[in-house]
């Protein structure tokens, strides 16, 4: 099968494209490298004007003409591949905006897609128009958009997550749903918002490459090490605020007991390397169930705190567990970072158990067989 990955975001498409291949399948990606970390692509596509006098000159043009040359760029480098982007079975793309260009110039990629391929499938797997819709609602207790809601964080701050329901996006979203042959989630918070809708295929799992991902069984020896990685663009939608005022508390207990690590907006290749002697992960709050970076972390046998909601345990039938359920509430982090360091040996138990659900449930060729089997149907 000759398959197109479009967008990248946590390297979901690069592991899946290491599946399809491993299992014969001729596989294509294109992509931006998704920012600062920087993703490898077959075809890159490089975002100009993003700092500097350039990108002051960027915001003056936008702000007269409504024109943003960024996102014009990508298009052109897109139609500079035209020909290599047609023939296709199957096109895939990470997110309605996979490539955080503007709408309009998303919709005309997207449409040449469409027409040039067979099919065309898209994954909810970060911010959309449905997903950003839901975390507005109230049927959950918390979210994404905790901080928003409840008007304890300025407002501005969330505009690249509310851009996805403002009437721009939304027709983005429409136009791509008349397109599609069919969405898919890839964990409980996309799953929980797509569940009723006639066009959604079901959940698969993130694809994580375990070979990559060395296993080491935890110590139980001090100092106990506890990494948190921030990036400040999701400081508040991961609620990092809270693990922040919990290692504070943490720090001042156990003293030299404790080392905590803090690095922030790192390249994907130096992020993950960074966390090797960690014990602990702080992932983040605001979720139901691991993104990315938390499922590696835990391949890796790291006991990591992130959304492990009753949905998640329901979902892969757990009897264990596998990462500890972070909740928006100081002193409960508190209580189960405490209950780690003074019991180390359940950090050997957890960690050892997270990599078994990782083996189980996200090995990267196993996953690859069930995109095949939804792509064929």
């Amino acid at each position: 099968m000759k398959i197109l990955l479009v967008g990248e975001y946590s390297r979901l498409h690069n592991s899946l494209q290491e599946g399809l291949r491993h299992l014969g399948h001729e596989v294509t990606l294109i992509s931006t490298g998704d920012y600062f970390k920087d993703y490898p692509s077959d075809i890159k596509l490089i975002r100009h004007h993003e700092s500097g006098v350039m990108k002051k000159v960027k915001i003056i043009l936008y702000s007269i003409f409504k024109w943003d040359i960024t996102s014009q760029n990508l298009k052109k480098q897109f139609f500079a591949n035209a020909e290599m982007l047609k023939g296709f079975d199957i096109v895939q793309l990470i997110n309605e905006s996979p490539f955080s260009a503007s709408p309009k110039d998303e919709m005309t990629m997207i449409s040449f897609l469409k027409k040039y391929n067979k099919k065309l499938v898209l994954l909810s797997c970060g911010t959309d128009y449905t997903s950003v819709s839901h975390a507005l609602s109230d049927d959950n207790p918390y979210s994404i958009l905790s901080f928003y809601k409840d008007k304890s964080v300025e407002a501005d701050t969330f505009k690249y997550i509310l851009k996805y329901v403002s009437p721009p996006f939304k027709k983005l979203h429409e136009h791509v749903f008349k397109l599609i042959d069919g969405v898919i989630a890839s964990d409980i918070d996309y799953h929980i918002p797509l569940k009723n809708h006639p066009k959604y295929l079901g959940l698969i799992p993130n694809p994580i490459n375990i070979e990559n991902l060395e296993f080491v069984s935890l110590t139980q020896q001090a100092p106990i090490v506890i990494f948190m990685g921030i990036n400040r663009s999701t400081y508040h939608t991961k609620g990092i605020i809270y693990f922040e005022k919990a290692i504070e508390k943490i720090q001042k207990k156990h003293g030299k007991k404790v080392k905590i690590e803090i690095a922030e907006n790192l390249p994907y290749n130096e992020y993950i390397e960074k966390y090797n002697t960690a014990h602990i992960v702080l992932d983040q709050v605001l979720a139901y169930d691991q993104g990315y970076n938390a499922l590696e972390a835990m391949a890796k046998g790291k006991v990591v705190f992130t959304g492990a909601e009753k949905a998640f345990e329901e979902q892969y039938h757990l009897k264990q567990p596998v990462a500890i359920n972070a909740l928006p509430n100081v002193d409960y982090l508190v209580t189960e970072l405490n209950k780690l360091i003074e019991i180390p040996a359940q950090l050997v138990q957890i960690g050892s158990a997270a990599r078994a659900f990782v083996e189980t449930h996200h090995e990267y060729r196993t996953v690859a067989k069930k995109y095949l089997e939804i792509w064929g149907k």
